[in-house]
């Protein structure tokens, strides 16, 4: 089911749903200036087997409101967005994925809103600015600078057919060089993301919102609501360091390491990574049964 949703005076995001409506929810959150349409159709649908999915496009980005030169807003508003599409849709709380630009606004989720989440996943971002510092665990490796020089070019304008050759490009360097790359796959995907966007320039909104409201990490050490960290050891934005030291700050996390995978969900990552997200989200179904038995200990999963 596809339908709008307003979420601010004249701004609506488009949002599908899949899914039993009855079941528990998972909100998908993809990253910046991504239409919720690069969420797999194959994992949406695995996980809409036993959940209702909802997916959308931020504000900005695919067949939501673009508006950000009139109606400027802080990268928090999208975190508050999300909250907005469960209201909504009558949901009180979801287990909550975010991917890269939506990792991070999970995290803001889980220190600002931890009632509305069942549970956190956090795939290819790094934890919140302000996280203590570890030193029992190694530095944090930076972005490749080769990605930083290719999108400095990611604004530029180009002509429909050079639009998307640029989008197939950057996901080759985002899948990484062990999962073998399907050009022709994504370049399908770009075209159906520009037909549902009705336009092929990407939008500036998101490296211009204010980020400073982002930066809340010295309280992810309290959170106490049952967090999975994907670590993507071909990530060229943020390798494994990144998922290892958010695994090891937040106090019930858990982490799984998909191999092959980088930036990008191809194909291939779609099995493993839906096996990853439904034995989280059944972990902490039966963590927070466990937890309302009267006498019974909290059941926490191991770090």
């Amino acid at each position: 089911m596809e339908h709008f949703v307003k979420v601010a005076e004249g701004v609506s995001l488009w949002v599908e749903s899949r899914g039993p409506e009855e079941a528990p929810a998972v909100l998908l959150i993809m990253g910046s200036t991504a239409s919720g349409l690069f969420w797999p159709d194959e994992l949406v649908a695995l996980l809409a087997r036993s959940y209702r999915v909802i997916r959308y496009d931020h504000r900005d980005t695919g067949a939501s409101t673009w508006d950000f030169d009139r109606n400027p807003y802080p990268a928090t508003r999208m975190a508050e967005d999300a909250l907005a599409i469960l209201d909504a849709l009558g949901i009180a709380r979801a287990h909550v994925v975010g991917l890269s630009l939506g990792g991070l606004l999970a995290q803001w989720l889980l220190v600002t809103h931890p009632a509305r989440l069942l549970s956190a996943t956090v795939i290819g971002a790094p934890a919140l600015e302000g996280a203590p510092a570890r030193g029992d665990l190694p530095s944090r490796a930076p972005i490749d600078p080769g990605l930083l020089e290719f999108w400095s070019h990611m604004f530029d304008p180009r002509d429909l057919d050079a639009q998307v050759e640029w989008r197939v490009e950057n996901w080759r360097r985002l899948n990484g060089g062990v999962i073998p790359f399907d050009a022709d796959a994504f370049r399908a995907l770009e075209r159906r993301v520009i037909a549902h966007a009705g336009r092929h320039d990407t939008s500036t909104a998101h490296a211009r919102a204010d980020p400073s409201g982002m930066a809340r990490g010295a309280e992810l050490t309290h959170v106490t609501v049952p967090t999975l960290v994907i670590a993507a050891p071909e990530d060229p934005t943020h390798p494994v360091s990144h998922a290892r030291f958010l695994a090891e700050t937040l106090p019930r996390a858990t982490w799984v390491s998909i191999e092959g995978m980088g930036h990008a969900l191809p194909r291939a990552v779609v099995p493993p990574l839906a096996a990853a997200l439904l034995r989280h989200f059944d972990e902490a179904a039966s963590a927070r049964n466990a937890a309302t038995k009267p006498g019974a200990p909290l059941a926490l999963p191991e770090v």
